[in-house]
């Protein structure tokens, strides 16, 4: 099974995917975690990523969809999650060309909808562990009063510069201008579904789950 997870900065998505990598043995595909394993890997596609990234160059989507090519001839295990990918309309076509050379199917593309306001309230008070990447919030998940992560026991704990009501009001509108089309595109293919991206995430893993069972 492979799906796309869509919304915008904020609305939890990493947070998904990592549940569904443990419960459903699906793979991960982070454009940021694909880039930074491939800089480091040694391979020919890692050196043209490595060349980009240090003259401060960006990365292309023929790059993305290169390595993406990649991790699709390797091991499926139980699907593959594109999670920051596609953004753009044009990379939708480009993956949906690729999974077609692939013989692959798009099961489902879910929409993690949320209320502008209430995401820049999470958004503010929120810090990850430095280590697993668990994700706390000031308000609605205090990091432990012991100072230790819940999931990995880690003890540093971080905050993104850009996790302020400014700077997420940047990102919004970016998203809104490049990647929220991807919704009517999806929509008008018939695989579009959406689930409360701010409800707890217990509820929102149990919403997915059902899409996914059905």
């Amino acid at each position: 099974m492979n799906i796309i997870l869509l919304g915008p900065p904020g609305a939890g998505k990493g947070t998904q995917a990592r549940t569904l990598v443990e419960t459903r043995k699906m793979i991960q595909l982070s454009t940021g975690d694909m880039l930074r394993e491939a800089r480091s890997s040694g391979t020919e596609m890692g050196k043209v990523v490595a060349a980009v990234m240090d003259r401060g160059g960006l990365v292309t989507d023929e790059i993305v969809i290169g390595l993406i090519r990649e991790k699709l001839e390797g091991d499926k295990q139980g699907g593959f999650i594109f999670d920051g990918f596609p953004r753009t309309l044009a990379q939708a076509d480009a993956l949906a060309e690729l999974l077609a050379e692939k013989s692959e199917t798009l099961d489902a593309v879910i929409e993690m909808r949320v209320d502008d306001a209430a995401l820049v309230a999470r958004i503010a008070g929120r810090s990850t562990c430095g280590s697993c990447g668990e994700v706390y919030n000031d308000t609605s998940r205090p990091i432990p009063a012991d100072g230790h992560c819940e999931n990995c026991g880690g003890t540093e704990f971080k905050r993104r510069a850009d996790d302020n009501e400014e700077s997420l009001k940047v990102r919004l509108m970016e998203y809104y201008k490049k990647t929220s089309p991807l919704i009517g595109y999806y929509y008008a293919k018939g695989q579009l579904k959406s689930v409360d991206g701010l409800a707890s995430m217990e509820d929102v893993e149990a919403e997915i789950a059902a899409i996914l069972d059905a």
